[in-house]
């Protein structure tokens, strides 16, 4: 049964599927209702997926040629990669995780139920993600298999719970209700860089009011400038790299054919990714209210990055292309302190470094779109040189890949602290406090409604 549990929470498309169907069904929904809105939200969101996935296709080869063409070297930032290596190769961590992936969701959803942060995270590879940074880094230093249990859970549920708050504001502001929120481990990462770009912006100049002559009118459609933009850096990068190495990647094809059949196939997977996100939304936020309204009232979905993207889709293009510049310059940062180097990710790039960029429009127009994605790359860059040391993931037979997530480095340095000075325990003071403070909010709450219908 916890297997079967697991592999629900860890299959986005299922468990949304399940959400949706329980939210229709407190609604009390028709049956030919129930039925759609489950089928289409486990569709949209496999649109979504398929879109996401063409996109990693079509970023792999220009990310070799990237890092040919430039003469990088280093570590690869890649989260999934290092939580599947150590859970493959220590019983332990994988046991444990599973645990924390499990327990750690229900106590989301109680701190959901019982506390003003009314946000239930499903992400499902970014939960996974976590569970796996924690039931490591307690193992690695020494600590029970049940108390890791425990103390990860109570983490994982915490940080689940805590960190779509930070962005919230924000998604207010961009999407203009607060029916859902930012559901990702980059969540302090993009807002810190927004609030940068707010700086250094103007709001009023927004990316996607750019005003273009006449005959440039083309660039306004999504599909057009994506293409174009795109076409322009695998050119780049393609010439950078040389032919004879594209034409090693290409599989028999012209280097200039496959570059060209590359930019493009990038822009459709980014076309398809957004019409799951419209196909996904259109029936999960309905459906969700169901559940807000039954199990947790109030309760906001956090979910993956796609979700801003078809808000503001120049800002995503600027805030990838700032990122990329701001990884590069992050890792010559790197070299001077002396660490390891983390390569650009070009994929985190484009996801979370496009959040970025939508974001730091938000707040800062154009501007802060741009800054906003750089100072980003900055975060995706530094923090894992400083970080990676330390971990002595080699021990466990992991070479050349590294964590990413800004969130992830946060919560797992806290551990390290922690368990260090001999203090972990502490880790219930702030579950406590969220569960006393939301029944004192929800008391005051009641007190003002009762006294607003006396008076």
């Amino acid at each position: 049964m916890l297997n079967l549990v697991i592999e629900l929470l860890t299959t986005p498309a299922i468990t949304l599927g399940l959400v949706a169907l329980a939210g229709l069904l407190a609604q009390k929904k028709s049956l030919s209702d129930t039925v759609k809105g489950t089928i289409k939200t486990i569709l949209g969101l496999l649109i979504l997926t398929g879109g996401a996935g063409l996109i990693s296709n079509y970023l792999t080869p220009f990310s070799e040629m990237f890092t040919k063409g430039f003469g990088l070297t280093g570590v690869v930032p890649f989260d999934e990669a290092v939580i599947g290596a150590l859970t493959e190769k220590v019983a332990v961590i994988a046991r444990t995780t599973s645990f924390i992936l499990a327990i750690g969701f229900l106590i989301n959803v109680l701190l959901a139920r019982f506390t003003p942060f009314k946000y239930i995270f499903l992400t499902g590879h970014m939960m996974w993600i976590m569970a796996g940074g924690l039931s490591w880094a307690f193992y690695d230093m020494g600590v029970s298999e049940w108390e890791t249990i425990m103390y990860g859970s109570i983490l994982q549920g915490m940080t689940l719970t805590m960190i779509p708050a930070l962005a919230q504001p924000i998604m207010k502001k961009l999407t203009g209700s607060d029916e859902m929120a930012y559901g990702h481990l980059t969540t302090t990462g993009v807002v810190l860089s927004a609030w940068i770009g707010r700086a250094v912006g103007d709001a009023q100049k927004s990316s996607e009011d750019v005003k273009l002559p006449k005959g440039l009118d083309f660039f306004r459609d999504t599909a057009i400038s994506i293409s174009l933009v795109m076409l322009v850096i695998y050119f780049v990068t393609a010439v950078a790299a040389g032919p004879d190495f594209v034409q090693t990647l290409s599989d028999e094809q012209g280097w200039f054919t496959f570059t060209i059949i590359q930019a493009f196939g990038f822009a459709a997977g980014v076309l398809i990714l957004l019409q799951g996100v419209r196909m996904f939304l259109g029936e999960i936020v309905p459906a969700f209210r169901g559940i807000a309204l039954k199990l947790v009232p109030g309760a906001k979905p956090a979910l993956d990055c796609p979700i801003v993207f078809p808000y503001a889709p120049t800002a995503l293009m600027i805030g990838f292309l700032c990122c990329i510049v701001g990884m590069v310059a992050g890792m010559f940062v790197s070299n001077v302190l002396n660490t390891v180097i983390p390569l650009p990710s070009i994929i985190g790039g484009f996801f979370t470094g496009g959040v970025a960029g939508i974001f730091g429009n938000v707040l800062g127009g154009r501007r802060g779109a741009a800054f906003s994605g750089f100072i980003y790359g900055l975060v995706l860059t530094i923090p894992v040189a400083l970080f990676y040391p330390v971990l002595g993931l080699e021990e466990y037979g992991v070479n050349g890949i590294a964590f990413l997530v800004p969130d992830g480095i946060i919560v797992l340095s806290l551990v390290a602290m922690f368990v260090k000075a001999g203090i972990e325990i502490l880790f219930f003071v702030p579950f406590v406090a969220l569960l006393v403070y939301g029944f004192w909010h929800s008391r005051k709450k009641n007190e003002i409604l009762t006294n607003t219908k006396s008076g």
